[in-house]
């Protein structure tokens, strides 16, 4: 096809000059998500701290050294309590582990976060966790970065677009400055909370991680927070065909936890009483789970570094994948507040710590780190983030090609028997449909020129309604059509007159004996659409302007070329269903090799009276 000038114009992006100062502000939220992550780990120091060992300090522990016997089960017990107080009397969006709740404001509420979420989210978590809670900080931190970055929109004029792009832009540079982990902070925006790939959108998001990163080592630190033991670095078939069975396990204890959370959820909504007691219910879970296995308890990161170093003992893996796992999804279902990327990572070390005991010996370490990344990419949905995510808190490099095999294979699992992630469940569960399939549009792909309609009725400027009554009438019985367009001796577009009004036009001529112009009922200045104009743009015109056909005029001279209507739009999306349901064989055997090779080929079978 010819391309035209208006074809020329086209580009592949949308981007337009107002990226820029997005970036200038992506960067200073960047930098302040920085330090809001480092004040939430230091408020989960300090109530942990105060919690287990009645002293004032912001450094991170675990709280399984504590002296406190029996007493140890009540500590969850009233953090739980204070958690269901704040959620009742200061905002119910506290509840859950953060991330449904960034979604939810993305999709719902235009991108604006309350400001006493910003206050209480970070302190609820740090409560929740520093209380013995068996939860991690990045969903916290992701939802109280977004909060800084939608207040921060919401001061400044702004469209819903924009805002959107400041809120995932803090909740990653939260992320980032957590794990000192950029790129999977990017990758997670783009893959969970974006819900789309546009240069406006992620380009700020991307500067903000990296800003966050930046500002990282003089905050918290720099390197990786879980360096693995040596293994090696070329695995043979032997181990990458071994990370299809962990990918395969991954995929089903991600299954398994996310059926155990909602589980848990359900049997509390049962309870005959307010949801706001509920945590202090899962509080006494935690507390009884402590007890019998410390570990469990709070963060884990020590125990989760010991698990990568593959020098921990087998109690201590039985311990994690049981008493943590189901401390972990009551309370998680009893609505309190925390994370969930750390205690899958666990879970995801804990069982490759197994699957060390038969899986080929590749080293200290190897296996949970390909089963953390594969858990991950199973429970999250986000197999991209899962992979860069495991390689960013490790820096071990050499892990691509096992954690490439094994995490879509968990991810793969996951699709295929469940319905929703653990994340997308949550939202479900509030009414709200989320896909997280994105493709090209076929609008994008398709022109006006492709479903447009040449087969039209069109008038001439100069008749008058009396000798089109006959015609029109036919016309309009036979072609259902109700928009004609109006052109001059040239088939140039004069304007465009509705049948509607040329039907009243036209009982009026013949009632009063008189005869009226059809210039009259022209509209001069209609809404028109090109031939090489994508059908998007078709789409939004209409939107805009509220008119669902248009005549179709070739650009310069406006000669009419045919007509769209908004049903030749449905022709893009039957085009789409039948690449996905139409199957058929594009090559065949014989047009292959020649003809007297297939002469060859024939099969000479047997007749009925034995002779061939």
């Amino acid at each position: 096809m010819k391309r035209t000038a208006r074809l020329e114009n086209l580009g592949d992006f949308l981007a337009t000059p107002r990226l820029i100062p997005l970036c200038g502000l992506a960067v200073v939220i960047g930098v302040i998500s920085a330090f809001v992550a480092l004040a939430l780990l230091r408020l989960i120091g300090l109530f942990t701290n105060l919690f287990f060992f009645q002293r004032w300090g912001t450094d991170l522990v675990s709280p399984a050294g504590n002296q406190l016997g029996l007493l140890e089960i009540l500590v969850p017990v009233l953090g739980a309590m204070v958690i269901g107080l704040m959620a009742r009397y200061g905002s119910e969006r506290i509840r859950g582990h953060g991330i449904p709740e960034a979604i939810e404001a993305i999709l719902i509420n235009g991108s604006r976060v309350e400001p006493r979420v910003a206050v209480l989210k970070p302190l609820s978590s740090a409560i929740s966790i520093g209380s013995g809670g068996p939860f991690g900080a990045e969903g916290p931190i992701i939802m109280t970065g977004g909060a800084v970055g939608s207040l921060f929109a919401q001061f400044l004029h702004l469209s819903s677009a924009e805002r959107k792009t400041l809120l995932v832009a803090g909740a990653a540079g939260g992320m980032s400055a957590t794990f000192n982990a950029p790129i999977a902070a990017a990758l997670l925006a783009v893959e969970l909370l974006l819900f789309e790939w546009r240069p406006r959108s992620m380009i700020p998001v991307a500067l903000a991680s990296a800003s966050a990163a930046a500002v990282r080592p003089y905050l918290i630190g720099g390197g990786p927070l879980f360096p693995t033991g040596p293994h090696t670095d070329n695995p043979g078939i032997v181990a990458l065909s071994a990370c299809l069975l962990v990918g395969l396990l991954a995929g089903a204890l991600s299954a398994l936890l996310t059926l155990a959370v909602y589980a848990a959820e359900d049997a509390f909504g049962h309870l005959p009483m307010h949801w706001m007691w509920w945590p202090a219910i899962g509080g006494l879970v935690i507390g009884l789970g402590g007890l019998i296995f410390p570990q469990a308890l709070g963060v884990g990161y020590d125990t989760l570094y010991a698990l990568l170093q593959g020098n921990v003992a087998a109690s201590v893996i039985v311990g994690v994948l049981l008493v943590k796992s189901i401390i972990w999804a009551v309370a998680l279902g009893s609505g309190t507040s925390g994370g969930v990327l750390a205690p899958l990572l666990m879970m995801g070390a804990a069982l490759g710590g197994i699957e060390a005991g038969f899986l080929p010996n590749e080293g200290l370490g190897y296996w949970p780190l390909v089963s953390m990344g594969a858990i991950l990419g199973g429970t999250m949905r986000s197999p991209f983030t899962a992979i860069v995510f495991a390689i960013e808190l490790t820096h071990d490099v050499e892990m691509l090609l096992p954690l490439i095999v094994a995490v879509p294979v968990a991810y793969a699992f996951t699709v295929l028997t469940m319905r929703r992630s653990i994340l997308t469940e949550k939202i479900s569960r509030r009414g709200l449909h989320l896909s997280r399939e994105y493709s090209v549009d076929p609008l994008e792909t398709m022109f006006v020129h492709d479903v447009m309609r040449t087969n039209v009725v069109v008038l001439p400027s100069d008749a008058t309604v009396r000798a089109l009554a006959e015609s029109l009438r036919d016309a309009h019985r036979n072609r259902g059509q109700r928009l004609y367009p109006v052109v001059d001796s040239s088939d140039c577009l004069v304007g465009v007159v509705a049948a509607g009004e040329l039907e009243e036009a036209l009982g009026t001529t013949l009632e009063d004996g008189g005869d009226r112009p059809l210039s009259d009922l022209v509209r001069t200045s209609p809404i028109v659409a090109y031939p090489d104009e994508p059908l998007r743009a078709i789409v939004y015109r209409m939107a805009e302007t509220g008119v669902t056909r248009m005549p179709v005029v070739e650009p310069g001279e406006r000669r009419l070329a045919g007509m769209i209507a908004l049903r030749d739009l449905l022709r893009a999306r039957v085009r789409s269903l039948q690449e996905e349901q139409q199957r058929e064989q594009v090559l065949r055997l014989h047009r292959l090799v020649p003809a007297g090779a297939r002469w060859r080929m024939r099969v000479h079978r047997p007749r009925s009276d034995g002779t061939r």
